[in-house]
């Protein structure tokens, strides 16, 4: 049976500016994986977040395009993986105020579960993914828009080079320089799209996706640097 979030669902709701038609699946889209044991796999936001990461990254990318006309598809790129990393979904979670109405397991809440930058992220996207869910592409954008505002434009200047930081960051460290290599291409040839893999010896190598090798270098080196450079 899943736990009810501590705090009332209704400040959520006027924080988020959406009421729920259904409010067991923001219920649902605030439940961590630790919050239920036994050994049926448990019911969690995991659903719901693959699903609103979608949802963000297209209404994102479409509010870019249309922010700026001249932009390439490169810069475009760079600055889509500034405004959907972990960090700034975390962020908006966070003004949201969604940590006490995330329903987590004991261990997890004793370890400071509500404020991990993981898992802030990670219900920022589910919940997207429950207002897609419950009342439609239209209200998602709408949340979506409202709630990273001025971010969409707030740089005169696009988000610095991920590949550029990556090797920056290898130097400093006196590594090797990272290499990218092509793991997939998909599609037809006047809409392809592209898998590629930054690979720095002693680092699990992460994977972009795009529809050029470069902006998947882009997508691929910022994987590796929300993984590896806040460590």
């Amino acid at each position: 049976m899943m736990k009810r979030p501590k705090a009332p669902l209704t400040a959520l709701e006027t924080r988020l500016g959406y009421r729920f038609g259904d409010p067991l699946l923001a219920e649902l889209a605030l439940t961590h994986l630790s919050a239920q044991a036994g050994p049926a796999r448990p019911q969690s936001y995991q659903r719901l977040e693959f699903l609103g990461d979608r949802v963000l990254g297209v209404v994102i990318a479409d509010a870019l395009y249309r922010a700026f006309p001249r932009a390439s598809e490169g810069e475009l790129s760079v600055r889509l993986a500034k405004l959907v990393r972990r960090e700034t979904c975390a962020a908006v979670a966070a003004e949201w105020d969604v940590g006490p109405h995330v329903v987590l397991g004991p261990g997890e809440a004793k370890g400071g579960g509500r404020k991990k930058v993981a898992i802030l992220s990670d219900v920022c996207e589910s919940l997207i993914g429950a207002v897609f869910v419950d009342g439609g592409f239209e209200a998602a954008r709408a949340l979506i828009l409202r709630s990273w505002g001025d971010r969409l434009t707030a740089d005169a200047e696009p988000a610095r080079d991920a590949k550029t930081e990556v090797q920056e960051w290898a130097q400093a460290r006196a590594l090797p320089a990272p290499s990218y290599e092509e793991v997939a291409r998909s599609g037809p040839d006047h809409a392809p799209r592209f898998v590629m893999r930054v690979v720095l010896p002693g680092f699990a190598p992460e994977e972009g996706e795009a529809a050029s090798k470069r902006a998947a270098e882009q997508a691929a080196a910022r994987a590796f640097l929300d993984r590896w450079a806040a460590r």
